[in-house]
C-alpha cells in the first residue's frame, strides 16, 4: 500500500476532528501533500457515512487533476478547493476543512472572528470570506485569492461564509493543532461578545509581545 503510515495518521486526525466537534456529519475533508505530484485525501461522505471512522484503504491517493491511484473511496467535490490552496501556497503540506461548532457561529453570520488568544496570534486577521456555494469552482477561486493575499504566510485559517473553516499549514499535525487553537479562540470570542454586551468586558487596544514561535 502506498504511503501506509501517512494514511494511518490521516485516519487518526479525521477521527479526532469528528470526536472533538471540529466537523459534523454534514461534511469535512482533509488533504496531505506527499510529493509534488501526489496527495492523500479523505473520501467523500467520510462524516455522513462513516462518522470519520476511516481505514487506510479508504484514503485516496490522487494527483492534482483528481486521478485516483489507490483507495476505495470516491473523490469529494471539495477537491478543487484543496488544490486551489496548494496552488496559492506551494509550501503548504496539509489542508483541513471542517464545520467546527464554535467557529461556525462567526462563519454563519459572516463575521470576522476576533483574534483574542496568544495561541492564534500567528494567524493575524481571521476573516470570513465572500459567500460562494459549497463545492463550486467559485468557492475555490475565492479561497485561492484569499490565500494569495497572505503572501506565503503559513499557517492560514479562514472562515467560509455559511459553510465552515479552512486551515492550511506545513504538515497535517500542525494544521490540526491550529484548527483546535482556532476553535478555542472562537469559544473565547463568543463569550467575550456576551460579556461585552453585559457590560462586564471592554476590549483593550493594547500591543503585547506575543510568542509566535511555539
Amino acid at each position: 500500500m502506498m504511503f501506509l503510515e501517512e494514511r494511518i495518521d490521516l485516519c487518526e486526525v479525521a477521527r479526532m476532528m469528528f470526536d472533538r466537534y471540529l466537523t459534523n456529519a454534514a461534511g469535512g475533508n482533509i488533504t496531505v501533500k506527499v510529493s509534488e505530484e501526489l496527495f492523500l485525501m479523505t473520501p467523500t461522505l467520510m462524516s455522513q457515512a462513516k462518522f470519520c471512522r476511516l481505514t487506510p484503504e479508504d484514503i485516496l491517493v490522487v494527483d492534482k487533476h483528481g486521478n485516483i491511484y489507490e483507495g476505495k473511496g470516491k473523490l469529494t467535490r471539495e477537491f478543487n478547493m484543496h488544490m486551489a490552496a496548494y496552488e496559492a501556497l506551494p509550501e503548504a503540506g496539509a489542508v483541513i476543512h471542517g464545520h467546527a461548532k464554535e467557529s461556525m457561529v462567526f462563519a454563519s453570520l459572516g463575521m470576522q472572528m476576533p483574534n483574542l488568544t496568544e495561541a492564534t496570534q500567528k494567524l493575524g486577521d481571521i476573516a470570513t470570506l465572500e459567500f460562494a456555494p459549497a463545492t463550486t469552482k467559485e468557492l475555490a477561486k475565492i479561497v485561492r485569492e484569499h490565500l494569495l493575499s497572505r503572501n506565503g504566510q503559513l499557517p492560514v485559517a479562514a472562515l467560509l461564509n455559511k459553510h465552515g473553516v479552512i486551515v492550511v499549514d506545513r504538515t497535517l499535525r500542525k494544521a490540526y493543532d491550529m484548527f483546535e487553537r482556532l476553535e478555542y479562540n472562537a469559544y473565547v470570542g463568543i463569550h467575550a461578545k456576551i460579556f461585552s454586551a453585559l457590560g462586564l468586558y471592554k476590549e483593550e487596544r493594547k500591543a503585547y509581545n506575543y510568542n509566535l514561535e511555539e
